[in-house]
């Protein structure tokens, strides 16, 4: 009877240890899974950094809409003016609302981002020279074999298991950002200076 107690008593503990690791089958990342992250890293954080680059592209297109609808209502006093301006309006701001859900998409590194982009890029082509360079980036990083695969199901199921595998950004990106930043708020200091 002691016995039997105690084979119980031995099998019930076996079967819970409070300190066993916590053990989830959900999302257990196997040396592949960090391997295709790690090779993926650099066009997975491309793909989202021009989806921050649409985001500010949205912004950008909503403030100029929403200027010159205000322009508009302030200058009333040609009525076939006004109806044009609200329309010139209305199409810029749509197109920036088109441009943040597609930057939305990409940030998530969505598929069906990947048709809208290369529309976008494809006509971007034509800010020469600047924004050729831009687009030709963003072309081969979304139709290249490797931004093919960041986009699909089985890479989110690949970032969803090695939450653990991050990108670090180097201190020249950083210096660099600080830098564009200081410029571009010195070229708008300027041009209101000069108005």
């Amino acid at each position: 009877m002691i016995d039997s107690f105690t084979e119980a008593l031995h099998s019930e503990t076996m079967e819970f240890n409070p300190y066993a690791a916590p053990q989830s089958q959900v999302f257990q990342a196997t040396s592949e899974d960090e391997l295709a992250r790690r090779s993926h890293i650099n066009t997975e954080a491309a793909i989202k950094s021009v989806g921050t680059l649409y985001y500010i592209g949205t912004l950008v297109l909503l403030l100029v809409g929403g200027v010159t609808l205000v322009r508009v209502t302030t200058d009333s006093n040609n009525m076939g003016r006004v109806m044009y301006a609200l329309l010139i309006s209305a199409l810029i701001m749509s197109v920036g609302v088109g441009l943040g859900m597609v930057g939305y998409g990409l940030k998530h590194l969505r598929s069906w981002t990947r048709i809208p982009t290369v529309i976008i890029s494809c006509l971007g082509l034509f800010a020469y020279p600047v924004g050729t360079l831009i687009c030709v980036y963003i072309l081969v990083q979304v139709l290249g074999k490797k931004g093919q695969f960041v986009m699909t199901p089985e890479y989110q199921r690949i970032i969803a298991a090695t939450p653990n595998v991050k990108r670090k950004t180097s201190m020249v990106t950083w210096v660099l950002l600080i830098l564009f930043i200081i410029i571009l708020i010195g070229v708008i200091a300027a041009v209101n200076l000069r108005q």
